[in-house]
Parts: structure tokens; C-alpha cells; sequence
């Protein structure tokens, strides 16, 4: 097969999503409390930024009705999602106000912490950056809770699991 090349602009928007779902990512759930009650959102731009002072990064669309909130909350929970979470995932990446499928308590700052996550980091507003269509919001973590487990992975628009090398 040939590769194909293109300058990414409107009118090659849909090759460039597709060249940029090549890049398999975990998925993550970022959930705050607001002044109306928790809120959550799924996200896979999520990454390591630096590790002292321990910051971490995550971009939500300008375009999503829950932009603002993220953007303005002091604390939120970045949660790495399990690969039995999947449906969780889902329901919060359509429903960020719907805590009923959800097991949770509020963090030691206020955030809703989600049971079962193979990851959370629990963190302070440092920063936020405006970036095209997107928001970078930069979190110091102040506590992180793990276990163990597989995590959930996202690639090409489809969900799954990550194969071990034995």
C-alpha cells in the first residue's frame, strides 16, 4: 500500500483525525464538582508534563457545553480507566452530569474520585492555555491512588484492551 501525504486544512480535517487515531492513547474520565454537582468528561489527550513540580495535561474542546466549568475548576480528578470501564467511558464522554452509573466519593479536594479506575490523580488548577480548538489545562497533581489492572486503550475510533508480551 502507498502512503498517502496531504497539508492538513479543512478540507483534509477527516485524514487528519484518522492520521492522528494511528497514536493509540489510554482513556481517561476528568471529573470536577461544580456549583449544579459533579461533573465528569472522557478524554484521551491526557499526558505527563513534568515531574517536579508533578504536572500532568489534558485539552477539552472549546466546543464541548462542558469546557467552561473544567476550565474554571480549581480541582478535578484525572481517572485512567480500566478495560472493564469501557461502558463507563462511554456514558461520561455522552452524559458528564449523569453520576447514576458511577461508584464515587469527593476527593480530599472536593473532585468525585471514581471506584475501580486503574489510576487517579487528583489535582490543583495550575495553568490553562488557549490552543486552537481546544483548551491545554495543566494540573499539579497533589495525590495520586492506583491498583492493579489493564488498562482501557483507544486507537482508530475503536476501544480496547492492551496485549502483554510474555
Amino acid at each position: 500500500m502507498a502512503d498517502t501525504s496531504f497539508i492538513p486544512g479543512p478540507e483534509t480535517a477527516r485524514d487528519y483525525r484518522d492520521a492522528l487515531g494511528c497514536f493509540g492513547t489510554g482513556v481517561t474520565v476528568v471529573t470536577t464538582m461544580t456549583a449544579r454537582g459533579p461533573l465528569a468528561i472522557t478524554v484521551n489527550s491526557f499526558t505527563s508534563v513534568s515531574l517536579d513540580p508533578p504536572l500532568l495535561l489534558w485539552c477539552p474542546a472549546k466546543a464541548s457545553l462542558r469546557h467552561d466549568a473544567f476550565v474554571m475548576a480549581e480541582n478535578f480528578a484525572i481517572h485512567v480507566m480500566a478495560e472493564d470501564q469501557l461502558g463507563l467511558a462511554k456514558h461520561f464522554a455522552a452524559r458528564g452530569e449523569d453520576f447514576s452509573a458511577a461508584a464515587w466519593q469527593p476527593n480530599g479536594q472536593g473532585a468525585p474520585a471514581l471506584d475501580g479506575v486503574i489510576a487517579r490523580f487528583d489535582c490543583r488548577r495550575f495553568a490553562a492555555h488557549l490552543a486552537g480548538d481546544h483548551t491545554i489545562i495543566i494540573g499539579e497533581v497533589a495525590s495520586v491512588t492506583t491498583r492493579p489492572g489493564k488498562g482501557l486503550i483507544f486507537k482508530r475510533g475503536q476501544y480496547g484492551g492492551f496485549l502483554e508480551q510474555s
